[in-house]
């Protein structure tokens, strides 16, 4: 039933080498410690492979948060830049309206000479109101001594009526300024109690305005320092947990590093169980892939003599994007031959038990040119089905994906959460063996079962 594996010299309970001539109770006892040891070897890998799983969703899922952090950092960063904007223009706009009270100030002693001035004009209109009046009196005592005089006064008759006339004309005049003066008057006066702070609660006053003004450009500025500091503290605390997650991610990191570390002891006591002659749960998939492995050497190398592709087309690494692809495809100039002759190899093998997810061969890239045929449906405008139903021609260039493409050893285990796409994921062991054409390594054959 170990046909394919080398009996070694298996190791007894208190450590000591168990030889060829022991007896066989002996050789029996040690082989039951060894599957005992194998049995409990696929546990620990179990939970190895659960617990690395873990750390690495954790240290995703914090690496997710530190961006985050880092973002909400940068906001409040810049809201505490914008509310020094905001004090900023509030200062401005409080030595602007200080200067607009001053402007006004000075608008309102114009508007208070202009009164003056036209209280000036006024009096002066009044005066010579009392002029023509007089003078309309004067010209009339004239016009009647003239008449009285006969032929000697009538030239003084026509002088003393131009003047009467034009003392009524310039008293209309008198009359028209005054009237005109007081409505300015008024107006003005208006304005100038508007201007002016009379110390009364007019709110319509442009004084009481501009008190309204500064007071409100002070309450912005209030609330822009108070916002700054608040910001302030906000900053330093976001600060502090985004260094306080930056330490944890590290330390999870570390921590992963490690069970990634006991992972492999844990594969690599397995692979021992298993060349040490004890017949495990995984030695009937270990035979398969190293048969199967072996069948493709040999297709591959009989495809070479037969010249049906040479060795350079049969390594070909320039792996062309198949254009609309979601996720990414790719093609090989080996791709029709491993369409050909790899599915008669591989689909015997993913259907030998139930257990197994799937067979497939991967260049030393972890390119995957022919994958089994329930994964490799032509692909449709949905990614995410894709990704579970459509995973030929595609690269798998994680670290299980390339430790399985570049195994250069008669097999390797690995055990692992596999994510099938659309949120499901199952724990698996797989087990690679490498495909050599003519001695040179072309790739490995994987296969992944369920615990």
């Amino acid at each position: 039933m170990l046909a394919v594996f080398k009996k070694k010299a298996v190791p007894a309970a208190a450590g000591v080498t168990v030889s060829s001539t022991e007896t066989p109770k002996t050789t029996q006892v040690s082989i039951e410690s060894m599957t005992r040891m194998a049995r409990e070897a696929a546990q620990m890998g179990r939970e190895a492979a659960e617990l690395n799983v873990a750390l690495e969703q954790t240290v995703a899922e914090l690496a997710s948060n530190q961006t985050a952090f880092e973002q909400l950092t940068q906001q409040v960063r810049e809201v505490a830049q914008r509310n020094q904007l905001i004090n900023s223009a509030t200062e401005s706009s409080h030595l602007h309206v200080s200067d607009a009270r001053q402007a006004v100030d000075k608008i309102g002693d114009g508007v208070a000479g202009v009164v003056d001035t036209l209280r000036q004009v006024a009096s002066a209109a009044s005066d010579i109101t009392q002029i023509a009046l007089q003078t309309r009196l004067v010209a009339f005592n004239a016009s009647v001594e003239a008449k009285r005089a006969g032929e000697a006064g009538k030239g003084f008759s026509v002088v003393a009526e131009a003047v009467k006339d034009l003392a009524a004309k310039v008293e209309e005049s008198s009359k028209l300024i005054m009237s005109t003066v007081t409505q300015l008057d008024k107006r003005i006066d208006l304005l100038s109690k508007e201007i002016r702070d009379d110390g009364t609660d007019n709110h319509s006053s442009f004084q009481a305005s501009l008190t309204r003004s500064e007071k409100g450009v002070a309450d912005i500025a209030q609330a822009a320092v108070a916002n700054a500091a608040v910001c302030a503290e906000v900053l330093e605390s976001v600060q502090a947990l985004a260094n306080e997650l930056a330490q944890s991610s590290q330390s999870l990191e570390s921590a992963k590093d490690r069970s990634g570390a006991f992972l492999k002891v844990a594969e690599h006591l397995m692979e021992v169980s298993v060349v040490d002659g004890v017949d495990t749960e995984d030695s009937t998939y270990i035979r398969a892939v190293i048969a199967g492995a072996l069948s493709i050497s040999q297709a591959f190398e009989k495809a070479v003599e037969d010249g049906v592709i040479n060795v350079t087309d049969l390594f070909d690494e320039s792996y062309q994007p198949v254009a609309g692809t979601n996720p990414p495809q790719h093609m090989t100039r080996f791709v029709a031959l491993t369409d050909r002759v790899l599915p008669e190899i591989q689909e015997p093998l993913a259907a030998m038990s139930p257990k197994v997810v799937f067979c497939a061969a991967v260049d030393r890239n972890a390119f995957l040119p022919t994958h089994n045929a329930k994964f490799s449906k032509p692909q449709g405008g949905d990614p995410v089905w894709n990704t579970a139903n459509c995973r030929n021609r595609r690269i798998f260039n994680d670290r299980t994906g390339m430790a399985a493409a570049q195994n250069n050893r008669r097999f390797l285990m690995q055990t692992y959460r596999r994510d099938m796409g659309g949120g499901k994921s199952v724990l698996m062991k797989e087990v690679d063996a490498p495909i050599r054409v003519h001695g040179r390594h072309w790739g490995n054959l994987r296969m992944a079962y369920q615990f």
